[in-house]
Parts: C-alpha cells; structure tokens; sequence
C-alpha cells in the first residue's frame, strides 16, 4: 500500500478490501488493523489540492426566532453616514 494516492481508483479498491477483512467490527485483529491504517497513511503522498489551503470561515445561520430578532437589531441601527 505504498504511494496510493485518493484518487487512484485501484488503490481506494484496494484500502477499501482491506478495510472489509481486517476491521474488528468484522472479526478482525484491531492491532493489525492499526498497522494497516498507519501503513496507508504512510503511503500517501500530500494532498495538493488548493482548497486545503485556504482560511476556514465559520457562517452563522440563524434560523427561525433568531432570525427574526436578528433582522429586528439590524433595522434599529443609526446611520452609518451622516
């Protein structure tokens, strides 16, 4: 399992397999089951995806009775330009 990559369809077949006979929900032995992890994600390369690379933005949605006391705080303002 060294130098898969997620979008090798081969290779997700294979960690796939892996994880269908070895998992201890299954049966199988939860040390070897680690190891095989590890060894996995040991064999990926880095992800050079951009999106990963960004800031993360949290965006509050209110919803419902928030919503509405949200709009009604809003409205009460002054102006921002005199």
């Amino acid at each position: 399992m060294t130098g898969h990559r997620r979008d090798d369809p081969e290779a997700r077949a294979a960690f796939r397999e892996f994880v269908r006979t070895h998992h201890p929900d299954v049966g199988g032995d939860p040390a070897e089951f680690a190891e095989g992890l590890a060894r996995f994600r040991a064999g990926q390369s880095e992800v050079d995806d951009p999106r990963f690379d960004a800031p993360i933005r949290f965006v509050v949605n209110r919803r419902g009775v928030a919503a509405v006391l949200a709009r009604l705080r809003r409205r009460r303002r002054p102006p921002r330009v005199q």
